[in-house]
């Protein structure tokens, strides 16, 4: 299966358990793969034949800072059924939400969720 890969998209937002994460925000960052089929796209050199990059980016920057969520794994589902709405070629969707500034209770580490969407059989 053929993929389209976003990654480390950036995105400043308001997402977490603590009052102060929802006063101060933080950023955020996302990586999206899509699994669809792309051989007419890659015969046809046409862009009606692949999914638009931009459309992508601004399904996620919608989801990411238009809404509110405690949990990075509601977040995931979030952008993953927003990514499956923007067009019915996408197949399977794979979403990575990085919290760089999660409160860990050490002085360093990263912390994020990956989760992994197929398209509803219809």
């Amino acid at each position: 299966m053929d993929a389209i890969h976003l990654e480390d998209l950036a995105f400043y937002a308001f997402h977490g358990l603590h009052p102060e994460e929802a006063r101060l925000g933080q950023r955020f960052h996302v990586d999206l793969t899509c699994w669809l089929d792309l051989s007419k796209a890659a015969a046809s050199d046409e862009y009606a034949d692949t999914v638009c990059y931009g459309t992508l980016t601004k399904a996620i920057e919608k989801t990411v800072t238009e809404s509110r969520f405690y949990l990075i794994e509601r977040l995931a589902g979030a952008i993953a059924d927003a990514v499956l709405g923007v067009d019915g070629r996408i197949e399977r969707v794979r979403v990575r939400v990085h919290k760089p500034g999660a409160p860990l209770p050490i002085a360093s580490g990263r912390v994020s969720v990956e989760i992994l969407r197929d398209r509803p059989a219809r």
